[in-house]
């Protein structure tokens, strides 16, 4: 695809997104890998109403090429990509159900989310919830490249997933995944649930690589 075309993917995905609620008011941002760099939605902008042209181009170091000022959470896309070099788009959102999974104490860091559907383990895999840090701390992004080497789904604590994979569309269809995934956790804790076993997991695994 052409940088246009990016740029306007970036728009539809951001609008589609909105619309359907996973992102609300600034929230969220997008990003796809260029040979020179990325293209990331601006800061403080609505997903909802992305301008292609506005968007904002960086290099590798997050020096700002084109378009406006980037996300103040540029620093983890560029962290994301650097861990997965094969992969081309990121996506980070503040979705409710998977930032309310993210602020529970009694979750397992290293596999914040259980396996209740294959489909959540085809398209997502394990799910690691990083600790806390503030906005923009550079020790997060630290973390977020330490762990994205092994982990595509990333959760951050008190704030929001993160999803890398090797084009816009996967990246988009990987975090809605994994935010309606956190929706039945949450709407399942009180229940006795059957969770897929390690062996069915493997199978998985085995028949649909990612």
């Amino acid at each position: 695809m052409t940088e246009r075309e990016l740029r306007e993917q970036i728009a539809e995905h951001g609008k589609s997104l909105f619309d359907r609620g996973y992102g609300v008011g600034t929230s969220g941002n997008i990003s796809v890998r260029l040979p020179d760099g990325i293209l990331i939605t601006p800061t403080n902008s609505s997903l909802g109403r992305l301008d292609p042209e506005r968007i904002s181009k960086l290099n590798w170091d997050g020096e700002v090429l084109q378009g406006d000022k980037p996300s103040k959470e540029a620093f983890l896309h560029l962290e994301m990509y650097r861990a997965r070099p094969n992969d081309t788009s990121v996506v980070h959102l503040h979705s409710t159900y998977s930032v309310a999974l993210s602020c529970l104490q009694d979750v397992d860091p290293e596999n914040a989310l259980p396996p209740i559907t294959a489909y959540f383990v085809m398209k997502v895999g394990r799910v690691f919830r990083i600790p806390y840090y503030p906005p923009s701390d550079e020790s997060l992004g630290r973390m977020v490249g330490k762990i994205a080497s092994q982990h595509r789904a990333v959760l951050l604590a008190n704030h929001g997933p993160i999803f890398s994979a090797v084009n816009l569309d996967s990246a988009v269809a990987g975090i809605e995944e994994m935010e309606e995934t956190a929706k039945l956790f949450l709407l399942l804790r009180k229940e006795k649930t059957s969770f897929l076993t390690p062996e069915q997991c493997q199978e998985l695994y085995e028949r649909f690589p990612s």
